[in-house]
């Protein structure tokens, strides 16, 4: 087998650059030139044998030596000039021309060489095209009635005396078809092995990428169902392909989102273009728990080949590319709540500037007119007891300044986590009281009825003493702010499963369902106007969830419109306190018991 590589290296020599890198044509070039070179060379190296042994050879054995070149100059031209059609037409030409001349020779159309026109049609098969088809067939028909023709004309030598004279020439001519006819076998089975292994290599490149391709690939009937889904699907729908044919891919798709899914696929099969949706998908997964939803890209446009394949036009099939966007959603999203982050934020400070101009602008007004008149009491004749008037709500006026600037700065701390707490055991009671009595006065003056319902014995607290007294001084102003005349304030406390519960209860306005999700934002006020009845700037609420929140407790608000609010602060009970002091106060109520005891005694002896 040495000498063959030489000559298949030969050959991929001479094939035409343009057909080089398609192996398909490449191989047909190859088909063409090798068997008429190999034929060629061999025909003419055997001359010089069949002229020794035949001697002087006449002139029809000339012709056919002859023609024995011309395969090499149309190999030659298919090499130079890279048209394969071309050199299939000229090498049916020659050969129809030669079987014409031996035939006209050697009998006309009952000649041994007549058969040869059959192969004419049979060599332009290999082109592959209809157009050299039919050129050599019309060769082939045109010289077999030329000879025709000459026999019924009488015009053509007797086959037998042909046959006896020629002899030699017959059994040549049978030899070179044979070889001919081998050549031609040989090159339909080269081209037929490419042709296979062309289409299996291509079909295995888009197994590959099918296989490796993270996007899904499905294609679709009219209706919506699935044919064919690519292996990707495992990973983004979390299920075997098998599931998903037919419709179990429509199954899985949400339900709103399933008209929007078929319409891209029927208009895309209906109006032969491109379409593309976003819908989602459930996952199934056994590191998912319910049922958890993918969002998918799909873009489809209709199968190109559908048409033509036994099926009708009006039943297009449709293809498919899917992706998962589910991470694109979320920045999506994030981005959508970080924009109604930035409007609610800017909502903010337009209601902070509303408020702000209102609660500032107010005591600087009174603190500026009422000094201005104690400057020029002597003008205006002032007395003792109207300075002191004005002095008292000169007073007032800045510590309800301090007051709106302390929130706002204890606010921003909260907000940037600057507002240091330190957390230790308290006894809650004695705060509640004390605040308590220390808004008694102001309750008093709005005639409400402040009730104080807390156990003596509640355990500590483990948090900021601070912190929990003014969160008690925030939640009892606004109850008694927002609560009418003859009202009720109710502060109780209890223990609830590790935390110390309390609870500052009013019979005031209340709070509508709309305002009451969105009470406790930075300078939010329920049912806000220029016409508020009470003042404020909206922080009371923001602070006391903030304070809570760094404590580690947490804050209830129930309320209904009309009928009163109801606050509740739970934070955590410090145990190993409450535990060494446990005993204290059961001792003090015996302590108690004790004393009255012997007042009464002391009362009945005297």
């Amino acid at each position: 087998m040495g000498f063959i590589a030489p000559i298949r290296d030969y050959v991929d020599g001479l094939v035409h650059v343009s057909a080089k890198h398609d192996p398909l044509a490449a191989a047909r070039h190859r088909a063409f030139i090798a068997p008429r070179l190999i034929g060629s060379f061999v025909a003419l190296a055997a001359f010089p044998v069949y002229l020794s042994v035949r001697g002087v050879p006449g002139l029809l054995e000339i012709i056919v030596f002859a023609w024995l070149v011309a395969p090499i100059l149309i190999s030659y031209f298919l090499s130079r000039t890279g048209q394969y059609e071309s050199a299939h037409v000229l090498s049916s030409l020659a050969l129809t021309g030669l079987v014409t001349i031996v035939a006209f020779k050697t009998g006309g159309i009952s000649s041994f060489s007549a058969i040869w026109l059959v192969v004419v049609p049979l060599e332009a098969a290999l082109s592959a095209s209809r157009r050299v088809v039919a050129l050599a067939s019309t060769f082939a028909l045109c010289a077999a009635g030329f000879l025709l023709l000459i026999s019924k004309l009488g015009l053509a030598p007797p086959p037998a005396a042909v046959d006896v004279e020629h002899g030699a020439l017959a059994a040549l001519g049978i030899i070179s078809a044979s070889l001919y006819a081998t050549g031609l076998a040989l090159g339909a089975e080269s081209l037929a092995r490419m042709s296979h292994w062309l289409l299996y290599a291509e079909e295995d490149r888009y197994r590959l990428l099918a296989r490796n391709m993270t996007d899904v690939i499905t294609r679709h009937g009219r209706n919506g169902s699935v044919l064919f889904v690519s292996p990707a699907a495992e990973a983004v729908f979390g299920t075997r392909m098998r599931e998903l044919l037919g419709h179990g891919l429509f199954d899985r798709v949400h339900v709103a989102d399933r008209p929007a899914y078929l319409t891209a696929l029927g208009d895309s099969a209906a109006l032969g273009e491109a379409r593309s949706v976003e819908f989602r998908v459930r996952h199934e997964s056994a590191h998912r728990t319910g049922d958890q939803f993918v969002w998918v890209e799909m873009r489809c446009r209709p199968l190109d080949h559908a048409v033509g394949q036994g099926t009708l036009p009006n039943t297009t099939e449709v293809v498919s590319v899917m992706r998962d966007i589910t991470e694109r959603k979320g920045q999506e999203q994030a981005l959508e709540d970080a924009r109604s982050e930035a409007e609610r934020a800017n909502a903010a400070k337009s209601r902070f500037l509303a408020t702000m101009s209102h609660e500032l602008r107010t005591p600087l007004n009174a603190i500026i007119g009422f000094s201005e008149m104690l400057t020029k009491e002597d003008s205006l004749m002032l007395d003792a007891a109207r300075r002191r008037e004005y002095a008292h709500l000169i007073n007032d006026s800045g510590h309800h300044l301090l007051s709106v600037v302390n929130g706002i700065l204890d606010m921003s701390k909260i907000e940037t986590n600057n507002f240091e707490i330190t957390p230790e055991p308290f006894a809650p009671h004695q705060i509640i009281v004390g605040c308590c009595d220390l808004l008694a006065l102001k309750a008093r003056e709005n005639r409400i009825e402040l009730v104080t319902r807390v156990p003596d014995d509640l355990p500590f607290v483990l948090g900021d003493k601070r912190a929990f007294n003014q969160i008690m001084i925030n939640l009892l102003s606004n109850a008694i702010k927002f609560t009418d005349r003859g009202g009720t304030v109710i502060v109780s406390g209890r223990v609830e499963n590790g935390f110390v519960a309390v609870s500052v209860e009013d019979t005031g306005v209340g709070i509508g369902e709309d305002d009451l999700r969105r009470i406790g934002e930075p300078f939010f006020q329920a049912r806000a106007s220029y016409d508020r009845r009470h003042d404020g700037t909206g922080l009371g609420l923001s602070i006391v969830k903030g304070l809570v929140s760094l404590q580690k407790g947490t804050i209830d608000i129930v309320s209904r419109l009309g009928e009163g609010t109801k606050v509740t602060v739970r934070l955590p009970a410090d145990r190993e306190s409450f535990e060494k002091i446990g005993e204290r106060p059961q001792v003090a109520r015996l302590a108690a018991r004790v004393a009255d005891a012997t007042n009464v005694l002391v009362k009945m002896s005297a």
